[in-house]
Parts: C-alpha cells; sequence; structure tokens
C-alpha cells in the first residue's frame, strides 16, 4: 500500500499539499496588499493614472471625451514632445535603423546614432565624453557603484530625488546626508569627511518637487575648499535654465567646476526616454565597464535617439525656446501669490501651490480637472508629510491665456475649499 502512496506522490499525488500552501501564502498575500492599498485610499494618497487619447502638448483629449483640456502637469518644458521635426526624425530613425537593437550596447547593440548622439550630448554640455541609458533613473543608479568604494565618501542633499537616494544606497562609499541646501551642514559634512579618499557632493540642479535651484556656486566653492568632486542631476534643468539652456551649471557660471552631469531625454528634449552621464572620458569609459544598468539593460530604440539627436539640434541652433520661458513662468508665479496662494521655489517653471494636506490636494486637483485644467497633486511619500501641494509645470508652448485661465481655475477651486478666504 505505501509503494502505491509512494507512486502517486512521485506522480504528482504529493503535490497538492504544496499547492494548498501556496495558495494559503498567496492569500494572505493578497490579504495584507488590500489592506495596504485601502491604507493609501484612507489617507487620500492613492494616485490614478488619467488616460490620455491625444499628443502630449499644452492642450489635451482625455479618453471619455474630456476635450479642451490644459495640460499644466508635463515636464515637456520647451513643447518638443510633439515637434513635428523632432517627430519626423524618430520616424526617419525608425525606418532606416529598425525598432530596437534586442542587445545591450556592448554585444550588438550599438548603432551610429547613438554614438552620434553621445558625441552631441557631450558637446553641449562642453564635456570630454558621455554615456547613453534608458533612464536617468538608471543613470544614477549606476553611477555611484561604479564610481565609489568603501575608501570615499558621498555627501547628498536630503531632498535628491529618489533616483540618486536609491543609486546611493547601491554604492559602499561611506554616506553623508546634509540638510537641503545647507551650506553650513554641508561644511560641517564635508570637514567630516575628510579622512576619506575621495569626496563626492551630490545634488538635484533643480528639486523637482520644489521649485528650487541649487546653490551651485557655493556647493562648488566648498567643494574646492575641502578637496571635494560635484556631480549634479540636471533632469530639470537641461534645456532650459541658462543663457543656452546647458542647466544650472551655466546659469551660475559654474560649468567649469562642476565634474560630472546626469540628465535626461525624457523631459525637455523630445520627451521620449533616455538618460545620460556626461563628464571626464576615464570615467565615461569606467561605466562602459563596470556600470550594471548600462551593462545590462537594451540599447535605447532607435526612434527615440532620432527625436532626441533633433531635440537638441533645435537647441543649439537657437536659445529663443527656453528663453520664452522666464516671462511666463514669472506670470504665473505673480498672479498665484497675488491670490494668495503661496508657490514654492523661486524662477523655476516648476511651480508648487503650497497646500499641506494630502486630502485637500488631491480634491482640488479633481475640482480643476473639472473646469479644464489638467494638474496633479502630490502627497507623502512623493513628498514629506504635511507638505502636499499641487505641482504646475509651465511650458514655453503654454500661451499667456493658458496660464490666466489656470490662475482663474485655482482661485476659483481655492476659495471652494477653504485654501483661500
Amino acid at each position: 500500500m505505501w509503494r502505491v502512496a509512494a507512486v502517486r506522490a512521485l506522480r504528482g499525488g504529493g503535490a497538492g499539499a504544496p499547492r494548498a500552501a501556496s495558495g494559503a501564502a498567496a492569500a494572505q498575500l493578497r490579504r495584507r496588499l488590500e489592506s495596504e492599498l485601502e491604507d493609501i485610499r484612507g489617507a487620500g494618497t492613492w494616485k490614478s493614472e488619467r488616460v490620455i487619447a491625444s499628443r502630449q502638448g499644452p492642450h489635451l483629449r482625455l479618453a471619455g471625451g474630456g476635450t479642451g483640456i490644459i495640460n499644466f502637469c508635463a515636464n515637456n518644458y520647451l513643447g518638443l514632445s510633439s515637434h513635428p521635426e523632432v517627430i519626423r526624425a524618430a520616424v526617419e530613425a525608425l525606418e532606416k535603423f529598425g525598432a530596437g537593437l534586442s542587445s545591450v550596447r556592448f554585444i550588438c547593440g550599438t548603432q551610429s546614432i547613438h554614438k552620434d548622439l553621445e558625441e552631441k550630448i557631450a558637446r553641449f554640455h562642453r564635456r570630454e565624453d558621455a554615456i547613453l541609458y534608458a533612464s536617468c533613473f538608471d543613470a544614477n543608479a549606476g553611477i555611484f557603484e561604479a564610481l565609489l568604494t568603501p575608501e570615499d565618501a558621498v555627501l547628498s542633499d536630503e531632498l535628491n530625488h529618489a533616483s540618486i537616494i536609491d543609486g546611493i544606497r547601491l554604492c559602499k562609499a561611506n554616506k553623508y546626508r546634509y540638510k537641503h541646501m545647507d551650506m553650513q551642514d554641508l561644511e560641517a559634512k564635508l570637514k567630516e569627511a575628510q579622512k576619506h579618499r575621495l569626496r563626492l557632493v551630490a545634488t538635484d540642479g533643480a528639486f523637482s518637487m520644489d521649485g528650487d535651484i541649487a546653490p551651485l556656486r557655493e556647493i562648488c566653492q566648498l567643494a574646492q575648499k575641502y578637496d571635494a568632486l560635484v556631480f549634479i542631476d540636471e533632469c530639470h534643468a537641461t534645456g532650459f535654465l541658462g543663457p543656452n539652456g546647458r542647466g544650472t551649471d551655466e546659469l551660475l557660471g559654474v560649468m567649469d567646476k562642476v565634474t560630472i552631469i546626469n540628465s535626461t531625454l525624457g523631459k525637455a528634449l523630445g520627451g521620449a526616454a533616455g538618460g545620460y552621464t556626461t563628464g571626464p572620458k576615464p570615467l565615461i569609459d569606467l561605466l562602459r565597464q563596470r556600470s550594471r544598468p548600462y551593462l545590462f539593460s537594451n540599447s535605447l530604440p532607435p526612434a527615440v535617439v532620432g527625436c532626441a539627436s533633433k531635440a537638441l539640434d533645435l537647441l543649439m541652433e537657437s536659445n529663443a525656446i527656453a528663453q520664452s520661458m522666464a516671462a511666463k513662468t514669472q506670470r504665473f508665479r505673480s498672479k498665484m501669490t497675488a491670490a494668495g496662494f503661496t508657490i514654492s521655489g523661486k524662477d523655476h517653471p516648476i511651480c508648487p501651490v503650497m497646500l499641506g494636506d494630502a486630502r485637500l490636494a488631491s480634491v482640488m486637483a479633481e475640482d480643476m480637472l473639472n473646469r479644464g485644467i489638467y494638474v496633479i497633486g502630490f502627497s507623502y511619500p512623493v513628498v514629506p508629510k504635511g507638505k502636499a501641494r499641487i505641482r504646475v509645470q509651465i511650458s514655453a508652448v503654454h500661451s499667456d491665456e493658458d496660464i490666466d485661465r489656470c490662475v482663474e481655475a485655482f482661485t476659483e477651486v481655492g476659495r471652494k475649499h477653504g485654501a483661500l478666504p
């Protein structure tokens, strides 16, 4: 009898117990996840995804019939996401070089357009070389681990982007966190870090949730004083800050003092996807050998490379688009402040409307959409608790009428929900 039971077990009869255990484990997991999701809903921090049924741009059509919606929440700073020349360049690259490479770069995934774009990025930033990634999140995930060892130290602004934080976690360097844009605290941390071989100060150039710009002049002065290197993430600066749109280092006159720049192709530069690191050639060479996101990710698709390359061409041909944003940003900020709102940051097209309460930010954002204005409320864990906001982003392709309509809607909704007297 025992032999029959054993044979049945070997043939799969004994598989029932593990399946039952797995089913119980899956049910337990489902209950835990549903409870956690309900907590998110209850806290008013649930993030819904609105479905767009048109191209990205200042005016959208939403799935389900929403038309004539003015978009104030895209990273489409220069309005190039749907620029006809950018689209045409993507189509031409697609037809000539195919849909994708089906390979990482070092096997058979490097085409001439990848090398051309890397050279163009380095030239734009006036650096020695550049390396492409699938995203700037990947660029940030790949640089610190490859560059820093347990002998080194990295000093990071406490409000740096999540990708910088995650990238630093992956490396074995000694980690210091200084208070947001607090130069006294940074100096204290630099003094403490003198015992390490190499010191790298890492900061966003422009902070995406607050609209403020890192004090790069002071950071670079401290770096020089304490023999440190400076790294900046320029995702919310490349293309539109500085006289020629090169970013915060150009804006603040420290291009020769910043060693490493990471940035994105997925915002101002066409808005498709992709990121990069640009800096000294030996660093870029090292990243090609050791950066895990680069070594283990497919090459950027040709269409993405084509549109990013054309966006850079347009930017380098003329700075008129980048320069047009300053007046529009000032128009929105001044009118909102006059209406009684608190707008975080200064002189940046990211204009966070500070509300404090997560539920208020979510409800107001929904009510804004009912008035034809597409904005999003941000709350914990994207921003600290008690610091909920609606982030407004100005684009070069917004008209003055678009901006005025947005301010009028905010004023109406703010009064309705008690955010304004």
